[in-house]
């Protein structure tokens, strides 16, 4: 077996102790800690003009001289901290990522880091995506359609606490939901399916994605239909990446058969070259012992 494959058979670095495994882990929850708490005392001062913004696909369709209420009394203070603090707390995710990687990252084995490293970009990317998606376009769909139903002499006035449950829903929803390339890719690189399998169960994915629509969205029909077409757009787009996995594994795994040919040629070459040269000593010995 070559250098090369004996080192991707075995972790990167050594094992280290479980309290110094420990220690570790503690300093890199502090880190993360003290990044988000950072960015959150950065975006703080901005809270009320925040949740204004997010506020705004909902403002935009409500009549004029409308407004958002608090029915709870502490809601107009805890609501917008609430808010900040998660998205400062989503704007980290990148570096919370990088230090969960830094931490098992030393006893992984190579093959494993080449895959989980462009699996972790992606899937940040991925999720962002999917939160903008949502804000950017399902938000002024479903609020559009939901204001327009009201009852004539109805007045739509929502509860920020409420609005904000809702809308955090929606984006981890969407944010989740875009996700399926990246659970495709894996069941196929883990060996546990094929593109070919997937393919074939379409019409169950397609079932399913709508029925997920249903539970992870409010009971109507723009916001599931909004939430399970996406997804059954990346399946598909997971389909087609996951073609380009397959490939390449079955292209590492004969290039590993060859430089196994080519060891074993090696070592055959030498063991032949080592019985000929004893063969050869063993020759010349001869007329000694006779003399």
């Amino acid at each position: 077996m070559s250098t090369e494959s004996q080192n991707d058979e075995t972790p990167v670095s050594g094992e280290g102790t479980l309290l110094s495994h420990l220690v570790e882990l503690r300093t890199r929850l502090l880190r993360i800690v003290v990044v988000i708490l950072v960015i959150f005392l950065a975006l703080f001062p901005f809270a009320n003009t925040i949740y204004a913004a997010l506020a705004g696909p909902l403002m935009v369709h409500l009549p004029e001289g409308s407004s958002m209420i608090a029915i709870e009394v502490a809601a107009p203070f805890l609501i917008p901290f609430k808010l900040v603090l998660m998205l400062a707390i989503v704007i980290a995710v990148p570096y919370l990522l990088y230090q969960i990687w830094a931490f098992i990252a030393p006893g992984l084995y190579r093959h494993e880091k080449r895959l989980a490293v462009p699996l972790l970009i992606s899937s940040t990317l991925l999720f962002y995506i999917g939160m903008a998606f949502a804000y950017f376009i399902v938000f002024p769909l479903i609020f559009a359609f939901f204001t327009a139903s009201a009852p004539e002499g109805v007045s739509v006035m929502t509860d920020i606490a409420r609005y904000l449950d809702f809308v955090i829903l929606l984006f981890l929803a969407f944010g989740i939901a875009f996700e399926v390339p990246i659970a495709t890719i894996l069941l196929v690189a883990l060996g546990l399916t094929t593109p070919k399998e997937l393919a074939k169960k379409r019409p169950y994915v397609i079932v399913g994605v709508f029925m997920v629509g249903m539970v992870l969205t409010p009971p109507d029909i723009i916001s599931q239909t909004l939430l399970a077409l996406p997804m059954w757009v990346l399946f598909e787009i997971g389909i087609v990446l996951s073609k380009f996995v397959v490939k390449k594994k079955q292209a590492d795994d004969s290039s590993s058969d060859s430089d196994a040919e080519a060891d074993e040629d090696l070592d055959a070459e030498f063991d032949r070259a080592i019985a000929q040269e004893s063969q050869l000593r063993g020759g010349k010995s001869d007329p000694s012992e006779k003399a």
